[in-house]
């Protein structure tokens, strides 16, 4: 804990003012306050993972950010933390000199700092470095949060959530293990690459300003191409670019990007998010629900576990994941049959079930109303989806020996929430122009989340695209499932916030 208070009863202006004054001070006393560069030769945890080994021998060269003072005179103690921990440092004038003790008199919580010295252990068995130099590194001039710490007990946390979102800086510094989670999310995708790359797959990168969006469901945010004199949106989806490559004959091809959709923010939803798709060809969607069940699998070993705690439920993926038809699902959570109810009689149930409709709405938004509602709180084991209405799916083939209208498509749900979705890739030409007037159609009638015509992908598809199985992945909830966090905001370094 700190014992510093000389900060208390004063306003901000006041604390930043005497704060610039020390960095005269400093210079006066021949230290540069905001220095170039400062040569390590550990990390914390290399220091304490390896204490008896350096113990008393060898001379060490840390830096960090002073997180706490505690005074006792001519001796003192500090806690420095670095990217990998956090370590004590004893000042003692008659080991950092005269100028280097009137220097640590000069010091703040906030302080990036540099340290020569010899490691020990105090009396009580704390792992310390014994400073022989002290350096100030990188002043600091607005405070930060100081949490309280006592026998490895937190007090007065840095815990505003609103302030943690908005300034993730000070939520690293303040709460370490925030660090933790990013970590994990980088590893989540590089482990994802790893698992397309061994499987053949190739990376590649496609427009993220678009003439035509397309490839989801969805509102797009618009801008205005000065240079081409034209409008443009930012893509809502990855698909219809990486099948123009499959048509262009890359068998297997995928891309992991950021995607943007002009919808409401909540606990998993940005409007801004990471999205994988991938697409491999002369495959279906039976080929890929294996292969995305064998991915989460790979993701746990990775890890190190398969039982994971999400949403207050524990997930567990060592179990065969589940596969339910649409239809079913709907049949057993809303209590009727309704594979073959018509526009008009979807409309009725949603109003008996106290939905609420806009004008705008057709069968497709009908059925997407029942199954968010009543079907998917109650998916909670990871359970493939299957066999969707061609109203609601414009680019899955037919279903083989299926009731006409149904499509060959896949989402995968964990814990009541959405992760993959998944097609048997139309490659008819005349089906797909068929079903993207359709959807045309319904933008015109006032749906702002009907797909538009893009000529150009219809061309590609005349040309000839091969059988093809694709796949989308959500992975900012993926590392939401595999990290514990129940906001995407968590395992968003910047999320999207009100002004």
């Amino acid at each position: 804990m700190s014992t510093e208070t000389p900060t208390q009863g004063k306003s901000l202006t006041e604390i930043i003012d005497v704060r610039k004054e020390k960095i005269k001070k400093i210079r006066e006393l021949g230290f540069e306050p905001y220095e170039y560069n400062f040569e390590r030769s550990h990390l914390t945890k290399d220091i304490l993972d390896s204490y008896d080994e350096i113990a008393e021998k060898n001379v060490v060269r840390i830096a960090g950010r002073l997180m706490a003072i505690r005074n006792m005179g001519r001796a003192n103690f500090i806690d420095i933390q670095d990217d990998e921990g956090k370590i004590q440092v004893y000042i003692q004038e008659n080991k950092v000199g005269k100028l280097g003790f009137k220097l640590f008199k000069l010091l703040d919580i906030g302080d990036i700092l540099g340290f020569s010295g010899t490691v020990t252990k105090t009396r009580t068995g704390q792992v310390t470095i014994f400073a022989t130099e002290i350096k100030m590194l990188s002043k600091n001039i607005r405070p930060i949060p100081i949490v309280k710490e006592k026998d490895g007990d937190v007090f007065d946390a840095f815990s505003d959530k609103e302030q943690r979102y908005r300034q993730r800086y000070l939520d690293m510094i303040v709460n370490p293990s925030v660090k933790d989670v990013f970590k994990k999310r980088s590893k989540i995708i590089q482990w994802t690459r790893d698992y397309l790359n061994n499987s053949g797959y190739l990376e590649v990168e496609t427009p993220i300003l678009q003439p035509i969006y397309g490839g989801a469901n969805a509102r797009p945010f618009k801008t205005f191409y000065n240079a081409l004199n034209s409008n443009f949106y930012l893509r809502i989806a990855l698909e219809l670019y990486l099948k123009r490559l499959i048509v262009g004959g890359i068998d297997k091809v995928y891309e992991i990007s950021k995607t943007f959709r002009n919808e409401g923010v909540d606990r998993s939803h940005n409007p801004e998010f990471t999205l994988l798709e991938f697409y491999e060809t002369y495959v279906d969607y039976n080929y890929m629900m294996d292969f995305v069940e064998n991915y989460f699998r790979f993701l746990c070993e990775k890890l190190g576990k398969t039982d994971f705690m999400y949403n207050n439920h524990n997930i567990d993926f060592s179990q065969p994941f589940q596969r339910r038809s649409m239809f079913n699902l709907l049949e057993e959570y809303v209590g009727q049959d309704l594979s073959n109810s018509t526009e008009e009689e979807l409309k009725k149930v949603c109003k008996e079930k106290g939905i609420s409709l806009k004008d705008s709405d057709n069968y497709g938004n009908y059925l997407a109303y029942l199954f968010d509602e009543f079907v998917e709180p109650n998916l909670i084991q990871p359970t493939f989806v299957m066999d969707f209405p061609e109203a609601i799916s414009p680019f899955a083939k037919p279903k083989r020996g299926g009731a006409k209208g149904i499509v060959e498509r896949f989402e995968l749900f964990i814990a009541g929430q959405e992760f993959v979705n998944s097609f048997s890739e139309l490659n008819d030409p005349i089906d797909q122009r068929v079903r993207l007037e359709n959807q045309e159609r319904l933008q015109e009638s006032g749906d702002e989340e009907a797909h538009q015509m893009d000529e150009d992908f219809v061309r590609a598809v005349e040309t000839g695209m091969p059988p093809t199985g694709g796949v989308g992945v959500g992975i900012d909830r993926v590392v939401m499932l595999l990290t514990g966090q129940n906001s995407i905001r968590d395992v968003l370094f910047f999320p999207q916030m009100r002004s």
